[in-house]
């Protein structure tokens, strides 16, 4: 049988959910009303799973959360909650949550939501699961974009920094490619602007590291 804490600060709600939960099997071993008393009856019970309301007076649930796999580590923390925060889902996604269950839900849906995290899974409310989406989404576009914006070196820029990698001064890169030093100067500026640099050594360490150059 799975032993299950219930944190909440509406005392009519955690006697609906204890009983709902004990209907289906479950040992609800413990009750608190805030983060304190969470963290606190966790430590006392170490239960497999614990359910815990978001927006409580003093500690928050998503302060809790972290303090309360630290006193019970192997419990499965699902949050409850009244709103449709995406901060908080994203702080608790980030923090180690099994669930996040809008708090609105059946009874009766609520318990199937509990029954995935105790076999393993997770539960996220529907409304919170086009949420989490659509962070995930703008996450990925963010990285394509940087992706796409990453600077390009052309392939005298190339030349000119495989000399450099070989320890040749300006000087000597102008004569071996007939052109002044000033020009040359005027390539390794163009090059540090682009990557976002300040010395030769750093371009080079860039280009060697983009599979640019090869070290000779």
């Amino acid at each position: 049988m799975k032993r299950l804490v219930i944190v909440d600060d509406v005392p009519l709600f955690r006697a609906g959910l204890t009983s709902a939960l004990q209907g289906a099997g479950y040992d609800v071993v413990g009750e608190a009303a805030d983060g304190e008393g969470a963290v606190a009856v966790a430590e006392i019970e170490q239960p497999n799973i614990v359910l815990l309301d978001v927006l409580m007076p003093g500690m928050s649930g998503i302060d809790a959360l972290a303090k309360i796999q630290a006193v019970a580590p192997e419990a499965a923390i699902v949050l409850l909650t009244g709103s449709e925060s995406e901060e908080d889902l994203v702080e608790a996604v980030k923090l180690g949550a099994r669930g996040y269950i809008v708090k609105d839900m059946p009874f009766d849906q609520l318990v199937v939501s509990i029954n995935q995290v105790a076999k393993g899974g997770a539960a996220i409310s529907p409304v919170m699961a086009g949420k989490l989406f659509d962070v995930l989404r703008q996450l990925v576009v963010h990285h394509d974009m940087v992706g796409a914006r990453k600077p390009t070196l052309t392939g005298r820029e190339i030349e000119v920094l495989e000399m450099v990698s070989d320890g040749k001064t300006s000087r000597q890169i102008g004569d071996l490619l007939f052109i002044s030093e000033n020009t040359v100067k005027n390539h390794i500026r163009n090059i540090l602007d682009k990557l976002g640099l300040h010395s030769r050594n750093e371009a080079v360490l860039y280009a060697v590291r983009e599979n640019l150059i090869t070290l000779r």
